[in-house]
């Protein structure tokens, strides 16, 4: 007879040994499932640059770094086209590259494209540099607003942006003489040329050709830390530019900065000059200001600035001292040329057009130029008001009108009647219906005298015209 417990055979399954093979049991099938199960694709945030490189650039790409690493994402493509643009906002972004957690790679396509000036700094700071056939880049030789340099300043800009340009290249691995020439010496490299030169990691055709040739790619960031790049079947989200950074982008062309700030200006000039009109100053102020938003972060010559002050200035000397148009011409010519200088950027998408300057700078000169006239004239001229402003009017007599001052009759006037007399000299008495001519006001009468006198008078005075044509008193 056992002496053992009558419930000790339950606690065999608490032994170790059958718990595991429980365990297993249990987990064996959620394990099979899971190696079934297929893994996530790896992501990829892709940007677009398509135009300049300016402060609203900076911001969009750093907001693709931001939100790749918040979806942590793979990498961030960049796919770029761009003649260059601003200096200090290449930096920027050359800084966001840098400081990206997610590698960042640049692509420029598709053929035809080309990353000139600033570009060629964004391509070689990128982790990854990679270009279509028959892309273009290099020709980063720096210019101050597009300015004659004296030798001194040239070479101080040069050394600079030589210095900038190697302080990662070298980092990156590629080739650093090449890439000073490029600044140095303005050279462009083919796709081919930039790839046997080390400047760029590949070419690849197409956004998917170069995904598949970077997957398994160990890559050296610019701390110096490895990463290897799993881009397999990877899935490719676009990031569009929000509608700010869409406006500010076409606000950044200084030709839609200069029509907007000749259109506002009509416009306000315009609201001084007949009050009341709210729309036209509503909407004079609101291109004011965005062209002036626009043009705060654009390279501006503050001697244009000055010179369309002058045009402004010339153009109302010309309508209040007659000077036969030569004010006027050298107004125009100022506003002219301070509109082609105003806006001087680096490259010459980031300038006004000869063409666009020119044509706002004329119409702007001679609108504003009429506008003044008038407004001079209109102030110059004596204003008459109630009854005054009846002299000079024709009426039509509706009663007998006499000279006597005891039996005045009426006439018809703007649509009103009004007690006339004819004046001395004038014959005894007009009939009804006859058209007279109002000559003063005495009170609430009016002296007049008929019309075919005046006329008569009239021709005598100015012998061989005829009254309609006579010049005028």
């Amino acid at each position: 007879m056992s002496n053992r417990h009558p419930s000790a055979r339950s606690y065999r399954f608490l032994q170790p040994g059958l718990c595991l093979q429980w365990m297993l049991l249990f987990f064996l099938p959620v394990l099979a499932q899971a190696q079934t199960t297929p893994a996530a694709r790896p992501l990829v945030i892709r940007l677009e640059l398509r135009s300049t490189i300016q402060p609203v650039s900076a911001e969009y790409l750093d907001r693709g770094i931001q939100q790749a690493a918040q979806q942590h994402a793979s990498a961030v493509l960049v796919e770029m086209s761009t003649p260059g643009g601003l200096l200090d906002s290449t930096r920027q972004m050359v800084q966001h590259i840098e400081q990206s957690p997610v590698p960042v790679i640049f692509y420029i396509a598709p053929a035809g494209s080309r990353a000139g000036s600033a570009g060629f700094f964004l391509l070689e700071a990128a982790d990854v540099a990679a270009m279509a056939p028959g892309t273009n880049a290099g020709a980063a030789h720096p210019i101050l607003e597009g300015k004659t340099m004296d030798p001194v300043l040239k070479q101080k800009l040069e050394n600079d942006a030589a210095a900038f340009l190697r302080s990662y290249v070298s980092r990156r691995g590629r080739n650093v003489q090449a890439a000073e020439d490029a600044v140095r010496n303005s050279k462009s490299y083919t796709d081919s040329e930039a790839l046997q030169l080390h400047l760029i990691d590949l070419v690849a055709e197409n956004d998917a050709a170069l995904l598949q040739a970077l997957d398994g790619r160990t890559i050296t960031r610019l701390n110096g830390s490895t990463t290897q790049l799993h881009l397999k079947n990877a899935a490719i989200q676009t990031v569009d530019p929000t509608l700010r950074e869409r406006l500010l982008g076409r606000l950044m062309d200084p030709n839609m900065a200069v029509l907007l700030l000749v259109v506002g200006g009509l416009l306000i000039y315009l609201e001084f000059n007949t009050p009341g009109g709210i729309v036209a100053g509503s909407i004079g102020t609101l291109l004011l200001v965005l062209a002036l938003f626009a043009l705060n972060l654009l390279p501006i010559n503050l001697a244009s600035v000055a010179l369309l002050i002058a045009s402004l200035v010339l153009l109302v000397l010309e309508a209040k001292f007659p000077s036969h148009g030569l004010l006027a011409m050298v107004g125009i010519a100022c506003m002219v040329f301070g509109l082609m200088t105003l806006v001087n950027g680096p490259i010459p998408e980031m300038r006004v057009r000869t063409s666009m300057a020119i044509a706002t700078g004329i119409g702007f000169g001679i609108i504003t130029f009429l506008l003044t006239t008038v407004a001079l004239r209109a102030r110059r001229n004596k204003f008459r008001m109630g009854s005054e402003a009846l002299i000079g009017e024709t009426a039509v007599a509706q009663t007998p009108l006499s000279a006597n001052l005891q039996t005045s009759g009426q006439v018809l006037v703007r649509g009103e009647l009004w007690q006339a007399n004819l004046t001395g000299g004038a014959a005894e008495t007009l009939p009804a219906g006859e058209t007279v001519l109002i000559r003063a006001v005495q009170g609430l009468t009016l002296l007049v005298e008929p019309q075919s006198k005046s006329l008569s008078g009239d021709a005598a005075r100015f012998p061989g015209h005829s009254p309609e044509s006579r010049p005028p008193e």
